[in-house]
């Protein structure tokens, strides 16, 4: 998910500024959680509560954007640490806790197909004494929240180089399905065998414990980089002869993912939902009818290949949550009018549509005037409210949720989120069918 930080991640480019993922404007260093203030409520949603929409958190691990504050930190320290960003979230009225669990083809659990992540101990593959993701799940839900575990699936590294990848790393073991691309390192999607082992790796986990949802990022094919191609000629040419197009192609790598994914999530953990986080724009509408009236340098079906509205349309996934990370009045992305162009793609679908909100830009003085308002993220949730297809939102991150730089945060639990938070709503489960229709 494009959320750590200005090394790490890519930026996307609107026409006369810089129009980034999440992270890529996400300050690098790590804020200790704030000690919690209040007692965290007894296990579960209390009888006869209200049900409610989704109010969530992301809690990034790559690069220790949240957590842990460092590599290397005792157990018994990053354990105290995990807690007090939940007890964040419970403090904030929040329900949903989109826990990063596979940052970089890694694991934050005794995985059978991937190594310990480095960003536990230090040290790629080397067990942190501890089982971070059993832990989230069962503080989450003593917590009354529901914990989703978020996999980013093709990114291996954030560097490009693989001989600082433990020996052992299936990456290293099958060099040929590895790309390196802007100064990292990425699986082929357009690989069979690569497909389903990333998806073996994640299942593991979904095997292991009662996630309540898995969860995809904004990374399929990785962000352009201005004057680099991403290496797959030689698979295109293997396994493309039925597209006319590359693009078409890669589309269909991604559509595969997803498809797959859904329907191993319902056989294995049938209660889980899948969802996804997209960059909050699919296409302009100068460039297709369809699209929302913007001007991002960025567009989902071109840049990274992922026809995100079909999956909408289709019901091929439970839930998304477009990143609209973008004020309200900002000339070529305006919340105000993506929140409608939103709720209209989802309107009449099975999937629920939540929204992802830019808390880390709150008081950050690189960001412009309406970032320095504590009420900006308040009136997002208003113009929402106008939208029944909005079904909730989800913030970025769990670091801002607990640090809450300039008070929009509290703005926004005072202003909408004064009755307890129960379990974020769904609807029925329904098969989807040999053409992806549900």
């Amino acid at each position: 998910m494009g959320r750590v930080s200005r090394r790490a991640f890519a930026v996307a480019a609107l026409s006369a500024f810089t129009m980034a993922p999440r992270a890529s404007a996400a300050p690098d260093a790590p804020v200790a959680p704030t000690p919690p203030t209040s007692p965290v409520p007894a296990a579960g949603p209390p009888a006869g509560r209200a049900v409610t929409g989704m109010r969530g958190m992301w809690l990034a691990t790559v690069a220790n954007r949240d957590w842990p504050t460092r590599a290397g930190l005792r157990a018994g320290e990053q354990r105290a640490e995990l807690v007090g960003l939940l007890d964040a979230a419970v403090r904030r009225g929040l329900n949903t806790v989109i826990f990063q669990v596979r940052p970089t083809a890694d694991a934050l659990w005794p995985s059978a197909h991937e190594p310990w992540s480095e960003y536990l101990s230090g040290s790629q593959g080397r067990d942190p004494g501890w089982d971070p993701l059993g832990t989230a799940v069962e503080e989450a839900h003593a917590r009354g929240l529901e914990l989703h575990a978020w996999f980013n699936p093709y990114r291996v590294a954030t560097h490009d180089n693989p001989a600082h990848l433990v020996p052992s790393h299936p990456a290293r073991k099958n060099p040929g399905w590895v790309v390196p691309y802007g100064g990292k390192l990425y699986y082929n999607p357009g690989l069979p065998e690569v497909r389903a082992f990333v998806q073996d790796a994640m299942m593991d986990a979904v095997e292991k414990y009662a996630v309540d949802g898995v969860h995809f990022d904004d990374y399929f094919y990785p962000y352009p980089v201005a004057g680099q191609s991403f290496a797959d000629g030689g698979t295109y040419s293997t396994y493309g002869g039925d597209f006319a197009t590359k693009a078409a192609w890669r589309r269909e790598n991604i559509d595969l993912l997803v498809r797959e994914t859904a329907a191993r999530v319902k056989k294995i953990r049938p209660a889980a939902r899948f969802g996804v986080s997209p960059f909050g724009v699919w296409r302009n509408a100068a460039t297709d009818a369809k699209g929302s009236d913007t001007r991002a340098g960025v567009q989902t079906y071109d840049d990274l290949y992922a026809d995100t509205r079909t999956w909408v349309r289709e019901g091929w996934i439970d839930y998304i949550v477009p990143q609209l990370y973008w004020n309200v009045g900002l000339e070529a992305a305006d919340y105000a009018k993506l929140i409608p162009w939103w709720a209209e793609v989802a309107k009449g679908s099975r999937t629920q549509l939540y929204i992802g909100e830019a808390l880390y830009k709150a008081g950050d003085p690189a960001q412009p005037a309406a970032w320095q308002d504590p009420a900006e993220l308040s009136r997002h949730l208003t113009l929402a409210r106008q939208h029944p297809e909005v079904r909730g939102h989800v913030f970025f991150s769990a670091k801002e949720v607990a640090e809450d730089r300039i008070g929009a945060m509290a703005r926004v639990s005072a202003d909408h989120y004064g009755t307890p938070a129960g379990i974020a709503r769904r609807q029925p489960r329904r098969p989807v069918g040999p053409a992806g229709r549900s």
